[in-house]
């Protein structure tokens, strides 16, 4: 029998398939060897952690901000320090701040259950309770309905309840007549 050689075609739609195969297996592995593990805190950083949480003991929150953002110089985007920046800063009633530093900690973590639920709970006390309702669904997806977080987020929507709502008549101004 005589063979006829293979003409270009046949070759690329014979080895391409295999070769696609090939190239994907080295990116996922190569992509998972490399990857780094979390960095751990900067022993700075731990120290005014700990500082932070020692004024928020005792009752010091403007301290404790001032020693969070100190750390968060030091470890520029880690979770922990963001997150303790937030509850702080939450706790001394700017939400709008709290929410900043929850949204940077979710973009570096995007499924940390703490920042969910203390978006959440910053998102209720500003009244914003349908949005904190998308967090608590996302927070029960992730870890269940009986989870801390899950269950501390419910709670606090249900404390901040429906938003009020006031009718143009009761804020309307009575006029008053004065004689000239």
């Amino acid at each position: 029998m005589m063979r006829t050689k293979p003409s270009a075609k046949d070759l690329l739609m014979r080895y391409t398939p295999v070769a696609i195969a090939l190239s994907l297996v080295a990116a996922v592995s190569s992509s998972a060897i490399f990857s780094q593990p979390a960095a751990a805190l900067d022993p700075r950083a731990a120290t005014l952690l700990g500082e932070g949480r020692a004024a928020v003991a005792a009752g010091n929150i403007n301290g404790a901000i001032d020693a969070y953002e100190a750390a968060l110089t030091v470890a520029p985007g880690n979770v922990s320090v963001l997150l303790a920046l937030a509850d702080a800063t939450r706790r001394q009633g700017l939400q709008g701040k709290a929410l900043h530093y929850y949204r940077v900690a979710l973009v570096t973590d995007p499924r940390n259950l703490e920042a969910i639920a203390g978006e959440g709970i910053a998102l209720a006390e500003k009244g914003a309770t349908d949005k904190a309702g998308r967090n608590l669904a996302r927070l029960q997806t992730l870890c269940g309905k009986d989870c801390a977080q899950a269950q501390q987020l419910a709670a606090e929507i249900s404390k901040a309840g429906a938003p009020r709502v006031v009718s143009a008549d009761a804020v309307a101004p009575k006029p008053v007549v004065s004689e000239n």
